[in-house]
């Protein structure tokens, strides 16, 4: 099931394209719109296709309001829901995707974490031991069974007139960034530093909503390699090259981890501290100077930190569990 929370091709149909997947059987085109209103649309159809499959089990991934939509239609009608990547906290309300975590987490059966520490913070909350499962998480799936692809079929580096490891990636998405004419104009500033720094290309693939923000706040980006939003496999080949990335995305914290490439937070929190314990990443917040800061450390830090999202084999676990818990 396809909500169509991400509708244009670029952030969506190149995914299936280019990764061949099937397409999803049932496609609800909710696009954009306020939060609650989104959220409700898509409450209402996937209740109507839950009704209609009858599944035993209904799996939500991440933080999304697909995710919390998902598991309230699930649950409403009482069928068992299991949440992949569970347990994730950044403490921080004023991300919508904390609340959709929590709530998601609190209202599933299954609860499919992807490290120790995420087990720890679940059980902290109250959730029964017996409910929550240390699985990895599937992003190292993906990056494990895209990589070898990205070698062989992808030319972005050369498209873009780039030389591997001498260039710095960047994404900035998350609502509390780019909404916030402060905090969007603090990451701007930094990234330009960076550049003055470190003299290298700044690559940042620019989401739609994120680049109609900077033209609404008239943010100059004198320095920076602004391009479109690039498919998966792309990301993943310029994320495995680069000198540094400078990510407000959880899952590119994750990445960067796993393809041993350092990695400095545009936040002033995470949810995958995990990161920051091994060594790949650092929290820099908005503040350009500590920005500069950051990538200073970062660029030197020594790459031969362990990779705490597990062995690639997550969806295999995940399968295994429902498959024991539902015969």
């Amino acid at each position: 099931m396809h909500t169509g929370q991400h509708y244009s091709y670029s952030m969506d149909r190149v995914f299936f394209e280019q990764l061949e997947l099937p397409l999803a059987k049932y496609n609800l085109d909710v696009g954009s719109g306020l939060h609650g209103k989104q959220t409700g649309k898509m409450l209402a159809g996937i209740e109507e296709i839950l009704i209609k499959e009858s599944p035993d089990v209904v799996l939500v991934e991440g933080d999304t309001n697909t995710v919390l939509a998902g598991a309230l239609a699930a649950v409403k009608l009482g069928i068992k829901v299991g949440h992949v990547e569970a347990g994730l906290r950044s403490y921080d309300r004023q991300m919508p995707e904390e609340t959709n975590r929590v709530l998601t987490d609190h209202c599933s059966d299954y609860l499919f974490a992807p490290t120790g520490k995420s087990k720890e913070i679940l059980l902290h909350e109250g959730i029964a031991e017996k409910q929550v499962f240390v699985v990895g998480n599937s992003v190292v799936d993906a990056v494990v069974q895209n990589l070898e692809i990205t070698k062989s079929k992808n030319q972005i580096l050369g498209e873009l007139g780039l030389n591997s490891g001498k260039f710095m990636l960047v994404t900035s998405h998350r609502q509390e960034n780019v909404d916030s004419q402060d905090r969007f104009t603090g990451i701007i500033k930094g990234l330009q530093l960076v550049h003055s720094e470190f003299g290298v290309p700044v690559i940042y693939p620019i989401h739609p909503r994120a680049r109609k923000q900077l033209e609404q706040f008239n943010i100059n980006t004198d320095g920076l390699c602004l391009v479109d939003p690039l498919d998966y496999l792309s990301f993943l080949n310029l994320e495995g090259r680069a000198l540094l990335v400078l990510s407000d995305s959880g899952g590119v914290q994750e990445e960067t981890c796993i393809l041993g490439v350092p990695c400095v937070t545009l936040r002033d929190n995470t949810e995958r501290p995990e990161t920051i314990e091994v060594g790949s990443n650092m929290l820099a917040g908005t503040d350009p100077n500590r920005i500069l800061e950051a990538a200073k450390v970062m660029v030197k830090r020594q790459r031969a930190w362990v990779n705490p999202f597990g062995d690639g084999r997550t969806a295999e676990k995940i399968i295994g569990v429902l498959t024991e818990k539902t015969q």
